[in-house]
């Protein structure tokens, strides 16, 4: 009976109230779904402010355009970053349940925060009349500024907690141990990045309206009470959820392996100790054998990596201090995570492209035509031509283009993870190609037209620019849900939560990599009296599509970068065949 009770558990987890998760209870595709339904509320909540908090800083809070802009930047680019912060908290001290509950509550309190201010006149700067002059107009400062920026942080620290935890709490509601649980699994992802559109879609189109017609607090309003339900949606969904155990700092695991090898190679480097290193590793390896044979039992696929030898000397029988005690199954998760470096980075070039969707490209659409028949499409909506490609698409690669390469190939993945990212990469590199000659297009016919110094819009079409959208959106499609499914499969269990929280921080990282990438640009090219290429007023006069040039060229050597550390990577977990 307790033989049967015990294979019925499933090991490692436990339910919401920290009782043993059960089988046929606990975890599965409506766990995973209640999750996507979450992300889907999460999201908009985030991105209906993110999204045109630019225009509410310089309107309301009357700050500068590049005031504005940096603050927006450095708004998104630390809630990301956060989510490293969200993903190490999960494997190490709480869960990833608590985590999201906690970050939740946090987002909510900021939202109710901004929704206070944005509604009490007596929290914002006066407001500026048609007939002052702009330069009186001041920013608003003191016990003001300093409400809005506690709302505005605490919206990001939450949004980072989520989103280091909610989707490896998803993940983890599959049983990989079997192939359709693996394959679930990657579906999961899939639907993830189809999730976040429909959140992006609705806060871009319906909330920002919100915003712009009806009244900032308004907005506000919507996404405190959608952080709300999400939260509550989660919380109907507790009985079913599996929820992995925390297996302790896996950034202490990683700092004692390293400190131990180096302290091993630069310092004990005699004969004598030679061979005491020696005769240590086999009884290191009895030693071992126990918990690889229970790790092996637990499902865990993991094979001994043959790189990275000097991390070996880490184990030791008898180490400098106790505290630099390691295992070889610890050495062995660390190079895993040494080995996936190399991938994060390469990825960072592809989220800088990215970034030009919410910038110069919005500014280029602009300058031209924006009507479609008797409608006119403001510029700030581009946005939803990505958006509503990657919910089309989606679907199509998950239950048509994935299981006829399945079929080709006769593998589980059909398609691996690293192909994906690549995928994404290469069309990343077209994307900017794109950029450029349509920048160039768009150029010629402002050259043509005699508008080069005017604002009157270009007689050439916005959809030109939708071209680069449909690109960096297949791109961000395959990119995101590859690197998320890679980070989380190829990580050692006890750090998968820190680990796919990298997929976050690339996206951060390439956002301020793109401000400092113009900035670069402008200082070289302005040297010795010229004109940088991306200053001044007029868009016409920019040297644009040599930046998109530059940026494809950057985006080649990337690629050929990946190419070089993608094909020597070796998976923990081999394919089955299907």
């Amino acid at each position: 009976m307790d033989e049967a009770q015990r294979q019925n558990k499933w090991e490692g987890y436990v339910d919401w109230k920290n009782r043993p998760a059960m089988k046929g209870r606990q975890g599965g595709v409506i766990a995973a779904a209640t999750v996507l339904v979450v992300e889907v509320l999460e999201n908009l909540a985030y991105l209906a402010n993110a999204s045109n908090l630019v225009l509410y800083l310089s309107r309301f809070m009357h700050f500068s355009p590049t005031h504005s802009a940096i603050t927006v930047t450095n708004f998104m680019g630390t809630a990301f970053l956060l989510a490293i912060l969200g993903g190490f908290l999960s494997d190490a001290f709480f869960t990833t349940y608590n985590i999201f509950l906690i970050s939740a509550a946090t987002e909510f309190t900021g939202l109710l925060i901004l929704t206070v201010e944005a509604h009490e006149p007596s929290s914002q700067p006066p407001t500026c009349s048609s007939t002052t002059n702009s330069s009186t107009c001041n920013e608003v400062e003191g016990r003001k500024a300093a409400m809005f920026f506690m709302g505005l942080y605490l919206v990001a620290l939450g949004v980072g907690g989520i989103k280091g935890s909610l989707p490896p709490h998803g993940a983890e509601q599959f049983d990989e141990s079997t192939a359709k649980g693996r394959k679930q699994r990657s579906s999961f992802f899939n639907y993830y990045v189809f999730c976040l559109s429909c959140g992006a879609l609705i806060a871009v189109t319906f909330v920002v309206w919100i915003e712009d017609n009806i009244g900032w607090q308004w907005g506000f309003g919507v996404s405190t009470a959608s952080i709300l339900i999400s939260a509550l949606v989660f919380l109907l969904g507790s009985a079913t959820y599996r929820i992995k155990i925390p297996a302790g700092s896996p950034i202490t695991t990683i700092f004692r392996v390293l400190i131990a090898a180096i302290y091993s190679k630069c310092i004990l480097r005699k004969t004598q100790d030679s061979i005491t290193n020696r005769k240590t590793r086999s009884s290191c390896a009895a030693k071992n054998t126990e918990e690889a044979l229970n790790a092996k039992q637990n499902g865990d696929t993991e094979t001994e990596i043959e790189n990275l030898r000097f991390l070996d000397r880490a184990v030791t029988e008898e180490p400098v201090h106790q505290a630099l005690q390691c295992t070889t199954k610890q050495v062995e998760d660390v190079k895993i995570v040494i080995r996936t470096i190399p991938i994060f980075a390469s990825t960072i070039m592809l989220n800088c492209c990215l970034a030009q969707l919410s910038t110069f490209s919005i500014q280029q659409a602009a300058t031209m035509n924006t009507k479609l028949g008797s409608l006119k499409v403001p510029p700030a909506s581009l946005p939803v031509i990505p958006v509503i490609f990657i919910m089309i698409l989606t679907p199509v690669y998950n239950h048509v283009v994935l299981p006829f390469a399945r079929k080709i190939t006769k593998t589980e993945m059909g398609i691996t993870h690293l192909q994906r990212v690549g995928a994404g990469l290469v069309m990343s590199v077209i994307a900017m190609a794109v950029g450029a000659i349509v920048e160039m297009k768009r150029k010629r016919v402002a050259l043509l037209s005699g508008l080069m110094d005017s604002s009157e819009p270009l007689p050439i079409t916005f959809l030109w620019i939708a071209l680069q959208y449909l690109f960096l959106g297949s791109a961000d499609l395959f990119s995101l849900a590859g690197l998320m499914e890679f980070f989380f499969t190829e990580a050692p269990k006890s750090m998968r939560s820190l680990a796919t929280s990298l997929s976050w921080a690339s996206l951060a990282i390439g956002y301020y990599l793109s401000s400092v990438l113009v900035s670069i640009v402008n200082k070289v090219t302005g040297f010795s009296g010229h004109t940088p290429w991306l200053t001044g007023s007029n868009l016409n006069h920019y040297h644009l599509e040599r930046f998109y040039w530059m940026m494809c060229a950057l985006s080649g050597l990337n690629f050929l970068n990946y190419l070089f550390w993608a094909y020597r990577y070796q998976y923990q977990a081999t394919s089955r065949s299907t």
